[in-house]
């Protein structure tokens, strides 16, 4: 069965996003995904006529392109974006990828990292951004969460979080706490968001994202291992291994799955080859 294609669809599928009530970095991401299968369609010879092969072809361009976990992650929103329009017979299935049991050393922040970012931070004056990477890292939330933290949620040491229809409660450590007076004390801050643009409104996280690489020659770390959703999974991380409770650790995070949060949990490929090293099971070595 064939199905006809026009820009005018992706009008009308961002207006299904919003009614859904997605979040507004949820609708960038699918119109993106969904926008780049438009562009390998008009590159095609199709004509704008969709078959479940052309889907299939698509399917195989990503997968030589970009890793598992990526494709899959834009396969599910080209096949959102067929359920909307009832284009089922177009539905292609998603990659099966056997979970993995740790990080990849290329893209995981250390603690260690992580204090040279910070200080970094300091010496080019950026407290602003010091106080961000500190507020991330310290509390695990989304960089997109950041408008939660206010004035009253410093002095109450607690966030109320309003995310993907659900409420959570974070606890704000106090030595957070204090560093945020403070920087609202120095930038005349009396109420609402704490980190704002000029103009008022709250930090857009491409600005945030942009920001956190301009200091990786200055802080000496790899350009790859710096982007604000690594200061979440290293607090997750930091916080297993101290607390060993994954259950009240997707709580905190905000995960509906628990394998959600195991994900976070991870440690680095050198961490698990040490453990392996450990269990005294090899008797020679050559």
């Amino acid at each position: 069965m064939k199905y006809m294609l026009n820009r005018e669809m992706l009008v009308d599928y961002e207006e299904v996003l919003v009614e859904e009530e997605k979040s507004q970095a949820t609708i960038e991401k699918y119109m993106r995904d969904v926008r780049k299968f438009f562009q390998y369609v008009e590159e095609t010879e199709s004509q704008g006529n969709i078959t479940k092969e052309i889907v299939l072809s698509y399917k195989r361009s990503l997968i030589e392109k970009y890793a598992p976990v990526s494709v899959n992650s834009m396969l599910a929103s080209l096949n959102h974006f067929f359920k909307i329009n009832n284009w089922y017979e177009c539905i292609v299935k998603s990659l099966k990828i056997q979970r993995r049991t740790f990080r990849d050393r290329e893209r995981e922040l250390t603690k260690q990292e992580y204090y040279q970012l910070l200080q970094a931070a300091q010496r080019k004056g950026k407290y602003r951004l010091y106080c961000i990477l500190q507020t991330i890292c310290g509390s695990g939330i989304r960089v997109s969460e950041l408008k939660y933290i206010t004035v009253r949620a410093v002095e109450r040491k607690r966030a109320v979080i309003f995310m993907k229809n659900k409420t959570r409660t974070i606890l704000l450590p106090s030595k957070l706490c204090c560093l945020l007076k403070e920087y609202c004390r120095k930038e005349k801050i009396t109420s609402g968001t704490i980190f704002i643009t000029k103009r008022g409104k709250p930090l857009d996280r491409s600005n945030i994202f942009h920001e956190m690489k301009k200091l990786c020659e200055a802080a000496g770390v790899e350009k790859e291992k710096v982007f604000p959703h690594n200061l979440r999974h290293l607090f997750a991380y930091t916080y297993y291994k101290a607390e060993k409770d994954v259950v009240h650790l997707a709580d905190i995070l905000g995960h509906s799955r628990v394998d959600t949060t195991r994900i976070y949990t991870m440690g680095s490929g050198e961490e698990e080859m040490r453990q392996l090293s450990t269990l005294g099971l090899i008797v020679q070595c050559g």
